[in-house]
């Protein structure tokens, strides 16, 4: 009794410590989220908490939106105003004072039993009253305070990667809604040269100088640029609302929108996959994620095999009064005897549990390597070929067109023999067009493959986590 007084100030000082950890834990998170962005895409992500943070986020997407949308800018819109990275940041702030939470002592219990007896006339009074808490909950605040920090850290982690999927999804959405823009007008520029071709046969056969299986072809060409533009345009049309969904954008911001008429140039270099395999494994949220539970598993065995046996300890102070007597001071202690659980089934579970994360974290790592090494050729092989369709074969479509330019210039070929050098071409600078967007796309793809995303694997890892109770220019 003379020491309840120090547990009762040890367990106030407890609680005042944790109660200022919620906000300071969601700030940590996002601002680890935000340093990991900056650093991958070159972008800021902001939380718009106040009305003036989103008068000011509105203010700048206004601005961005005055002038063609690059895709860096893209990829800031997408984390400083799109509505669904808003979402996950306060589902993030959410899942951290949930964490908090969890870590925190639970309230002392307050019992007041009155009983009234009435025999022979006298009335006898009788009232009890007890407060009590949990020992056990006190004495292992420490791996509550390790389960609790292990969660902000998942969570600090699935924040960052959702942050920078954001921001790759934003940059391949614009990557894909640019070239869909880039082949809607070729289209059109092969639906104008085609119409002119069909045209000038007609006029052609009038005169008895086309015959009507040569007028027949270039009306085929000019039925199937047709389709080819309809095609194009339902391509460009569907690649710009996907970009629109992915900036959140409304109908007033969507119709603003405009886009560059070419993807960027390629880069001089590739990058170098000694560097990218370097630093897979030390980039990678996965298997940081994967890590932080091995080393949590392996921290939490000894107080397994603890509370197995022992699972709950109170202690409460009582005062029983009663009509006629003295005062009654006491306390009780409550503690379950392991007559029946001994513990061994926990004890057992908890050692394959951390088995299983053993294994799961290596198997983990071997994906991450395959993975980066397969995506890496994904790039390579399309930085090669778009540069293999720049260097090599439109600059040789280019110099057969002009030189049968001066062949039709002297009279060696006809107008239509230079028009279907033309159609030969349009296949070329299709696939320049599709390969240059192909290499953004798997740039785009390379930089999430280095980051990685807490995938299946990671999932069946955190649900078993112990909870409370357990503990083109052409």
């Amino acid at each position: 009794m003379r020491r309840s007084p120090k547990l009762a100030v040890a367990a106030l000082a407890a609680i005042l410590v944790l109660s200022g950890c919620a906000s300071t834990s969601i700030n940590q998170n996002f601002e680890a989220a935000r340093d990991l962005g900056r650093q991958q895409s070159g972008a800021v992500a902001r939380w718009l908490t106040t009305d003036e943070a989103r008068q000011q986020a509105q203010s700048d997407l206004d601005a961005r939106l005055a002038r063609p949308l690059g895709a860096d800018d893209a990829v800031q819109i997408a984390l400083a105003y799109s509505p669904s990275l808003q979402a996950m940041l306060y589902e993030a702030a959410a899942d951290s004072a949930a964490a908090t939470q969890s870590a925190r002592l639970p309230n002392p219990v307050f019992a007041f039993e009155r009983l009234v007896r009435n025999e022979g006339g006298t009335r006898d009074l009788e009232i009890n009253r007890v407060l009590s808490f949990s020992v056990l909950d006190l004495l292992l605040l420490p791996a509550h305070l390790r389960m609790a920090s292990y969660q902000q850290e998942m969570t600090r982690l699935s924040l960052a990667g959702s942050v920078v999927q954001a921001a790759n999804e934003a940059r391949g959405a614009w990557v894909n809604a640019v070239a869909a823009q880039q082949s809607l007008l070729y289209a059109q520029q092969i639906k104008a040269t085609a119409d002119a071709s069909a045209e000038l046969a007609r006029r052609m056969q009038a005169v008895g100088n086309y015959s009507k299986l040569q007028r027949a072809r270039e009306q085929a060409f000019a039925a199937d640029a047709v389709a080819q533009l309809a095609r194009a345009q339902h391509a460009e049309r569907s690649a710009r609302e996907t970009l629109i969904r992915v900036l959140g954008l409304n109908d007033a911001q969507a119709a603003q929108l405009k886009l560059p008429d070419r993807l960027p140039e390629l880069p001089k270099t590739p990058r170098d996959e000694a560097s990218v395999a370097r630093t897979a494994l030390d980039q990678r949220l996965d298997v940081q994620l994967a890590r932080s539970r091995l080393n949590f598993l392996a921290r939490e065995q000894g107080l397994t095999r603890v509370t197995s046996v022992v699972n709950a300890l109170e202690i409460g102070v009582s005062r029983n009064s009663a009509t006629g007597a003295a005062p009654q001071k006491g306390y009780d202690v409550s503690l379950p005897l392991p007559i029946f659980d001994f513990g061994d089934v926990r004890r057992a579970g908890a050692q394959a549990a951390y088995m299983a994360a053993v294994n799961r974290t290596a198997q983990i790592a071997v994906q991450a390597n395959s993975r980066v090494r397969e995506q890496y050729s994904a790039y390579r092989t399309a930085y090669d070929l778009a540069r293999h369709y720049r260097d090599e074969i439109v600059p040789l479509r280019k110099t057969i067109a002009e030189e049968n330019v001066l062949r039709y210039n002297g009279m060696l070929i006809g107008v239509f023999e230079l028009l279907a050098d033309a159609r030969e071409q349009i296949t070329s600078v299709s696939q320049a067009i599709d390969a240059q967007r192909d290499f953004w796309l798997a740039d785009a793809g390379l930089q999430a493959e280095l980051l990685g995303t807490p995938g299946a694997d990671m999932s069946r890892m955190t649900e078993a986590a112990p909870s409370r109770s357990g503990a083109a220019a052409h």
